[in-house]
Parts: structure tokens; C-alpha cells; sequence
């Protein structure tokens, strides 16, 4: 660890130098890199050297047990090596903790896509309360969200919902929601009041900037269409709704919720772009992770995460084992003690991996 450290400190301090340099300012992208990167060593220097101050008071201490004449300043000086080394193992926890670099995608806003999936109407009606569950819960954090699409059904679900959610750490916070949230339930079409299962799909994407993501003009395919729906002053009047098709990828994207070619032009450059970046980190993530799977998951929207239970008022994260009988909380947008045992999984696991 004291290596690693070492050579960290020596990394801190070109950073130091670079910062300075007026031509490192005229780059934004790298600049606002090498500002995060020196704001997460200066913190860890000023543990570490934390640290190593009570090493040194520790191996002091130590030469004042060998010899020390009386009796009395010995026992003095062992309760004091007792502090230390216990001050000593609390401080190195903490900077292993530390070690683990900040994901600058914590920082990110985040493009939430919502659909029904296994179950019909049903799905789409459970779709429609996890879109309530997550916007209740971004109203909680002080952030603020947008539908930036919505596909909805007869009786008010949803068979598909694009929505934006910024502010402080959302990607950081909602990162482990992607994947398949089953629903056991009695459903509003079911005359019987059997339980039925079903199943909706949630995807996380960071959200790309411009600056991130460069779509060339000669890459995008840009089709205009009469918006479709269930009526309204712009549906099947003007070519309002947009279809941007990336060429190279294949990705396709449909906005129509605007009465304004333009203003649906733009959601679907925020969509395309947010999903091409998903696909960019993609590949870095199976780079990096290819010969270890991770417990809380990859962020695979194909991975079962999470049942709830309305029967029995319960919800399980199969990902960490975790079961609350409060889920009616749950879908009011209480999701705090979710949202950090993942975090706080994920977070062990990566000490566990830079251990091995």
C-alpha cells in the first residue's frame, strides 16, 4: 500500500504542475479530467499523510515501552500504543477505501428508460407506478426530471417511458436499477383476483454531454413524420415527429411528445447520444471486467434485480439478498435504504477485488 501510495503522491504532484499550464486551460475536457483527478488525490494525500504521522507517533511510542525505567510511564506508554494502533487500522480502512478511484460517471445525469415487458397491460400498468416510484424519489433529492418520450396505453401504463433525471450524483445513486423488476400481484384487469406475474425492464444510461459524443452529419439518417396518438391539434396535421437512425450502429430513435420538429429533433439527439455513449462504456466496462462478474450486477437490463411483492407488502434485491416489508413506502419513492446497500455492496466488492 505505502508503494502505491508513494507513487500516487509523485502523480499529485506533476498534477500540480499541469493545472498551472495556461495551454491545459485552452482543453476543457482535459482540464475539468485533471481538476477531478487532483481534487481526489489531494484528499487522499491528506490521509495519507494523516496516516503516516500516526505510524510515526506509533513506532515512538513502541521505543518508550522498550525504555522506559518506571513502571508507571511504561503502563502509560502501552495505553497509548493501544490508541494508536487502533487510530492506525481505522486510518488504514480508510484510505483502502480511498484507494478505489471516484467513477466520473457518479457525477452524471442519467437518461431512464422504462417498459412493460412480460405481462401485457399489466406490465405496462407496473411500468407506470416504477415511473412514479423513481420521479417521487428524484423529487425527494432535490432533483429535477423531464419525459423526454412516453408510449401510453388505454388504461394509463406504459409501454414505454424515456424520462431525464438531473442533479447531484444521480448516476451514482440509480446506477444498480437497470435490469428486470418482477411484479407479483393481483392486477386491475383481473376479474378472478388471481396473482399474476409480470415484469418491466429499467436502463440507466449516463447521460452523454456534446463535447463526449461526436455524431457526424453523413452518420445520421433524419426522417420526418405526422406524429400518431390518440388525438390532439399536431396528430396526423404536420410532420412534427422525428426519426434519427446512427447509420454505423444501427441505433434508432423516435421522438414525437413535441408539437415542434425542432424541439423533437433535439430529445432524440439527447437520447441517441446518451445510448451511444452507453455503448462506448460498454465495451471499456467488459475490457475491464471480462474475468469477473460482478455480484450487484453489470447493469445488464436482461438480469432479473429485484421482485416485488404486494401480497405480502414485501420487496427482495436479489443482488444482495436484501428483503423489506414496507414496499408500500417503497413505491412512494422511499428508496434510500436500497439505493445505498447496493452502493455500499458494490463498494465492497471492489475492495475485494483490488485485494485478490
Amino acid at each position: 500500500m505505502h508503494d502505491k501510495l508513494d507513487r500516487l503522491r509523485v502523480r499529485f504532484a506533476e498534477l500540480d504542475t499541469n493545472i498551472q499550464d495556461p495551454l491545459l486551460i485552452k482543453n476543457p475536457a482535459k482540464y475539468r479530467d485533471s481538476m477531478r483527478e487532483h481534487a481526489y488525490l489531494s484528499r487522499l494525500m491528506e490521509e495519507y499523510d494523516l496516516y503516516l504521522n500516526a505510524e510515526k507517533d506509533l513506532e515512538e511510542t513502541l521505543a518508550m515501552v522498550r525504555e522506559a525505567d518506571d513502571s508507571d510511564m511504561r503502563e502509560m506508554a502501552k495505553d497509548e500504543q493501544h490508541r494508536l494502533e487502533k487510530e492506525l487500522d481505522q486510518r488504514e480502512s480508510q484510505l483502502k477505501v480511498l484507494l478505489i478511484p471516484p467513477d466520473p460517471l457518479e457525477e452524471k445525469n442519467i437518461i431512464m428508460e422504462i417498459r412493460g415487458g412480460t405481462g401485457g397491460e399489466e406490465a405496462a400498468l407496473f411500468a407506470a407506478d416504477l415511473f412514479r416510484m423513481y420521479t417521487r424519489f428524484a423529487e425527494s433529492k432535490g432533483w429535477k426530471y423531464e419525459v423526454l418520450s412516453a408510449n401510453e396505453t388505454a388504461l394509463g401504463g406504459y409501454k414505454e417511458i424515456i424520462l431525464s433525471i438531473t442533479g447531484k450524483y444521480v448516476y451514482g445513486s440509480l446506477r444498480y436499477e437497470s435490469g428486470v423488476h418482477r411484479v407479483q400481484r393481483v392486477p386491475e384487469t383481473e376479474a378472478s383476483g388471481r396473482i399474476q406475474t409480470s415484469a418491466a425492464t429499467v436502463a440507466v444510461l449516463p447521460e452523454a454531454e456534446e463535447t463526449e459524443i461526436t455524431i457526424r452529419q453523413e452518420d445520421l439518417r433524419i426522417d420526418v413524420m405526422r406524429a400518431g396518438g390518440p388525438g390532439g391539434q399536431c396528430v396526423n396535421t404536420t410532420d412534427s415527429a422525428v426519426r434519427l437512425t446512427h447509420i454505423p450502429t444501427g441505433i434508432v430513435v423516435i421522438q414525437q411528445d413535441e408539437k415542434s420538429q425542432i424541439k423533437n429533433k433535439a430529445k432524440a439527439m439527447r437520447v441517441l447520444r446518451t445510448r451511444l455513449y452507453e455503448l462506448e462504456e460498454g465495451k471499456k466496462n467488459a475490457e475491464r471486467a471480462e474475468n469477473r462478474k460482478s455480484q450487484v450486477g453489470s447493469g445488464d437490463r436482461s438480469e432479473r434485480i429485484r421482485t416485488y411483492n404486494f401480497p405480502q407488502n414485501r420487496l427482495t434485491d436479489h443482488r444482495i439478498n436484501l428483503t423489506l416489508y414496507k414496499l408500500d413506502l417503497v413505491m412512494q419513492g422511499n428508496l434510500t435504504e436500497l439505493v445505498e446497500g447496493l452502493c455500499i455492496a458494490a463498494r465492497e466488492e471492489q475492495l475485494k477485488a483490488m485485494a485478490e
